[in-house]
């Protein structure tokens, strides 16, 4: 296999898979080829695990969980690996930010912040695994003369599925707190962004953590469908698309495995009178284009005032015409490529979709006329747009804004919960308090304060379609943890003889 890797990523054995503590060569020999979105050519070609490689990784994770000595170590001890992981990777940022530069057009600007991120969950993972309640003690209320012990357990093999939008910090997020839990690992990173498990796995051998326990088989769909099927995996931890957990969480019904799904999102933004009209549009056309406007807790929809609806139109499209489309190493850019061409095909047929139903296409809607190559699209506003749209129903991942009219405050409540999905929201008010009782009856895992806001060391998942769990925290360890209760006699102390 030819090696080919974006300038200033060194990855040891792209042609190889890490299963068992060894590289290894995939059993068919089969590759990925990684395609830029800001070039359209080949920036990197790593291995392709298939069906029988991840037979191989579940084996190696396995025993490794059942027979190996990582269940059984102290926290403390986990926690050191996980500082040396961090350590190693915190040394390898550059990697990283160019990786997620050359897989998915992501901003140099913005790289950072992803590295950042990732790296630090390796070590908020350590601290909570060494002040962990892991056993808790004390006597039973309900059987005399017998302790109660609530115990902590690792819940075993874990198949961590990534999408390609956030490749580092989201599986970051799923390997460190099933590490630190006595997990074992298979890393399936998305066909299109694999380098940063590439990176992870070296991290881990670096750090000498036994063999087995973190294991990476990039793959395309028919091999993660194994994997996810496979007997000897205990838990699935998938973020991606509602219609891909869904089936994921149909597979995993069939066996009752374990799931933690982050999916996708419609999320509101609602504007309340008291604020104001250009911060809003400030806000709002400038979140719309972070990573392009592919985060799946991206504020898609925005609930205003239906008496200032054309004011505020006017102003976001004022504020998007001024965005500057671009490469994504350019440090003028603010807003790089579509990360795929088949994603911009589908960021396309939605805008059709929406003028075909009747909303006004205010700004945007095509390709810059000024990029001759890459993925390009321009920052979006649909303005009158009605919640049962599809272009406000569905997760368009993209730099598309619906701008939708509310006639009150209790309107523009209804209309945010009126969705299938619950993972993000937002309120725009200069009042906390009618900020916190917006937010309140808003049906959303999250909500921000006058804009997207995120604190990772904070539980994150969504209500209804939006996922099922939480990651980040110690909210976010408990997914990789069974709980086991045991019932122990005490022994009768002797009694003291009279002198």
């Amino acid at each position: 296999m030819a090696s080919i890797l974006p300038e200033g990523v060194n990855i040891a054995h792209p042609d190889k898979l890490y299963i068992g503590g060894e590289w290894i060569a995939p059993v068919d020999g089969g590759t990925i080829e990684v395609v830029s979105p800001h070039t359209e050519q080949v920036a990197a070609v790593v291995a392709e695990a298939r069906e029988a490689d991840m037979d191989k990784a579940v084996a190696a994770a396995r025993k490794a969980f059942d027979t190996g000595p990582w269940p059984t170590m102290e926290p403390a001890e986990r926690a050191d690996y996980l500082r040396k992981m961090a350590a190693h990777l915190g040394t390898r940022a550059s990697e990283i930010e160019a990786a997620f530069i050359a897989e998915i057009g992501a901003l140099a600007s913005f790289a950072p912040v992803a590295s950042m991120t990732g790296t630090g969950t390796f070590m908020t993972y350590a601290d909570i695994g060494e002040s962990y309640e892991w056993v808790k003690r004390g006597p039973s209320t309900m059987i005399p003369g017998h302790d109660a012990l609530v115990i902590r357990e690792a819940v075993g093999v874990v198949a961590a599925i990534v999408p390609w939008n956030m490749p580092y910090a989201i599986m970051a997020q799923k390997v460190a707190p099933a590490l630190i839990a006595g997990c074992t690992v298979i890393m399936k990173p998305s066909p299109e962004t694999p380098l940063e498990a590439y990176l992870i796995a070296e991290a881990a051998e670096a750090a000498g953590i036994p063999a087995g326990v973190i294991n990476l088989v990039p793959s395309h769909r028919d091999a993660a469908d194994h994997l996810v099927r496979h007997k000897g995996v205990d838990k699935i931890s998938f973020t991606g698309s509602t219609a891909a957990g869904r089936r994921i969480a149909s597979v995993a019904g069939e066996r009752i495995a374990r799931v933690t799904l982050e999916l996708g999102g419609k999320s509101p933004a609602i504007v309340l009178d008291d604020f104001p009209t250009d911060a809003a549009a400030k806000i709002l056309a400038r979140t719309i284009t972070i990573l392009s406007g592919q985060v799946c807790a991206m504020l898609s929809r925005a609930i205003v005032p239906a008496a200032r609806h054309d004011e505020i139109a006017e102003a976001i499209a004022t504020e998007m015409r001024t965005v500057k489309v671009g490469t994504p190493t350019d440090p003028t850019s603010e807003m790089g490529p579509i990360a795929m061409k088949r994603q911009l095909e589908r960021i396309e047929a939605y805008v059709e979709k929406g003028k075909e139903e009747g909303a006004t296409l205010v700004v945007g809607g095509v390709r810059p006329a000024h990029l001759n190559s890459g993925y390009y699209f321009e920052p979006t506003l649909f303005s009158n747009v009605d919640n049962g749209m599809t272009i406000a129903q569905e997760e368009i991942f993209g730099p598309v804004l619906a701008l939708i009219p509310a006639r009150d405050e209790e309107h523009a409540i209804e209309i945010a919960n009126d969705t299938d999905f619950g993972l993000n929201s937002a309120v725009l008010t200069n009042d906390p308090a009618a900020a916190y009782r917006v937010g309140r009856r808003i049906r959303a895992g999250n909500v921000g304060h006058n804009g997207m806001k995120a604190d990772f060391s904070l539980p994150f998942g969504g209500f209804k379609q939006s996922g099922v769990g939480r990651e980040g925290g110690i909210e976010g360890l408990a997914p990789y943890l069974e709980t086991k209760t045991m019932l122990i006699e005490r022994v009768a102390e002797a009694p003291v003889a009279a002198e």
